[in-house]
């Protein structure tokens, strides 16, 4: 009886006055021990319950289905936003403090990054990190117009944030034509770039669509390709520059005989793959990707979340 009073006491200064156990331990005149040994048994034997009122709730919720579905190693779940125009501010966000965290922790040697407006939000969000032994590498090649599509931008940016080593690749996103891929990929500078790109520890890209809203299909499109040709043979969007249907696998179209980045067997080589994108135009490429096991680790929104586990459920 007494220990049970003890129980409830314990339990009662912890999580409704808010007390510390240091504080609890020092009013009870109990050890820290003895006080960590009575809040656990509390909740094992159902004397406090704990729920959870905050829509935040859900969002953790969201990410433990999307982990088990996926067999993913780590999901971030963000709110989405009323104005769909805030997406890639939301997104950014909450990469920005999962890479935070994962550089703090695991203290990669080395990260590939691709380009894109979410990347771009979420360098400008992270904290700053000093990894001077750390290098950043461009994953792929890219256009030189917008800071949003400005591959040299964004590697270098991450690089200054994270005080690290910073290394381009120089090179379109496309060659302008298939010879002329296989004329640029022989040279020895671009072989040591794709292998070195597939060598990193963590890659971070996004993913990109087939709509009006990718930067890619707006300015990133060699001349004369036709989206349409892409749809038609089932692409639902990109990753690397390499279009994908809808089971995550390669269209076959000369486009991805011209993009320059590692092929998808060699990236999928990479032991941390994170893929941060959302919104209703990125659920179809989303979905792709996981069910072709292309991400070991996803940062999207609430919507999105949903939509996956539910088109997986319908699948099923």
């Amino acid at each position: 009886m007494e220990s049970q009073e003890l129980m409830v006491r314990a339990s009662w200064l912890y999580h409704v006055e808010g007390l510390t156990q240091a504080q609890i331990g020092e009013r009870m005149n109990l050890t820290r021990r003895r006080i960590n040994e009575l809040l656990a048994a509390a909740l094992e034997q159902g004397v406090v319950r704990i729920s959870f009122s905050s829509p935040l709730a859900e969002n953790v919720e969201l990410e433990a289905r999307l982990c088990s579905r996926f067999g993913l190693h780590d999901t971030v779940v963000a709110p989405a936003p009323a104005d769909p125009a805030h997406m890639h501010a939301v997104i950014g966000r909450a990469s920005a403090s999962f890479l935070d965290r994962l550089i703090q922790v695991r203290k990669p040697r080395s990260i590939g990054v691709g380009w894109g407006a979410t990347l771009h939000e979420t360098v400008r969000q992270m904290t700053g990190a000093n990894e001077p032994a750390m290098r950043v590498r461009s994953l792929m090649g890219g256009l030189t117009r917008g800071s949003e599509i400005n591959t040299f931008e964004i590697v270098r940016s991450f690089a200054k944030v994270l005080n690290a080593k910073c290394h381009y690749f120089a090179a379109p996103i496309y060659a302008g034509s298939e010879e002329a891929h296989a004329v640029i990929t022989a040279q020895p500078v671009f072989q040591e770039f794709l292998r070195d790109g597939s060598n990193v520890e963590v890659s971070f890209l996004s993913v990109g669509d087939v709509t009006g809203h990718s930067l890619q299909v707006r300015y990133g499109l060699p001349p004369q390709t036709d989206i349409g040709e892409l749809v038609a043979l089932g692409a639902v969007g990109d990753l690397l520059g390499r279009y994908l249907d809808a089971e995550g696998n390669p269209v076959d179209h000369p486009l991805n005989r011209q993009v320059i980045s590692p092929e998808l067997d060699a990236y999928r080589g990479i032991p941390s793959r994170i893929l941060a994108s959302g919104g209703p135009h990125k659920h179809a490429i989303l979905l792709a990707t996981l069910r072709a096991g292309l991400a070991t680790a996803i940062v999207t929104d609430s919507e999105s979340a949903r939509m996956l586990l539910g088109a997986s459920d319908a699948s099923r």
